[in-house]
């Protein structure tokens, strides 16, 4: 197996005995266990300040607990979230999928299978948040977009020309664009001025 980086790693909640286990595995794979913590409070605060690499989720039985750690992990999107299953459960599976985990493994004695995992829920991770940044700058374009259309009386097209308009005369992202207009800085007063958009009376 190749020499894998050395992670940051958080290990969270689960049976004492299987903590010990993944904890091995992890520091024998040449990784940093940043902290073993079971406190829902205490994962949400490391989560935001340690920002972990990866953070694996070791379900004991009762799996409510672990569902609530991985919801909290997820929330605070600073890592990726590996379930570490004691047994195969398919339910637990799914809901937790829903929560948002990139992989699960059973066990966690195995360095290759959780080296493997590790490996692709990064890769995911890193898709996953570029996909999103694509589809949020699309989203800011296009309430951008309909601020201007109803701000200046004009169809989708000038919209969209204002913006790539504007983004080259300041040399800016078109995003940046529109994110001042979705934070209310008018675009093109001066247009305003000289051609005030007025409503049509009736008739």
């Amino acid at each position: 197996m190749g020499e894998a980086p050395s992670l940051r790693i958080l290990v969270t909640d689960g049976i004492g005995e299987q903590l010990e286990v993944v904890t091995r595995t992890v520091v024998g794979l040449g990784h940093e266990v940043i902290a073993r913590e079971s406190s829902l409070a205490e994962v949400a605060r490391l989560t935001a300040s340690e920002r972990p690499d990866v953070a694996l989720v070791v379900v004991s039985q009762g799996s409510s607990p672990a569902l609530e750690m991985i919801d909290k992990i997820v929330h605070e999107a600073a890592c990726p979230v590996i379930a570490i299953l004691h047994v195969q459960d398919r339910g637990f599976v799914e809901e937790a999928a829903k929560r948002g985990i990139f992989a699960y493994v059973v066990d966690g004695g195995d360095p290759e299978e959780l080296q493997s995992a590790i490996d692709v829920v990064l890769k995911r991770f890193a898709e996953y948040h570029n996909l999103e940044g694509a589809f949020g700058r699309r989203a800011l374009t296009e309430r951008a977009k309909g601020i201007l259309m109803e701000r200046h009386g004009i169809d989708e097209e000038a919209a969209f020309n204002l913006l790539r308009d504007q983004a080259r005369k300041t040399q800016a992202k078109l995003v940046d664009v529109a994110e001042a207009v979705v934070a209310g800085q008018p675009l093109l007063p001066a247009r305003e001025r000289a051609a005030p958009s007025e409503e049509s009376p009736d008739g």
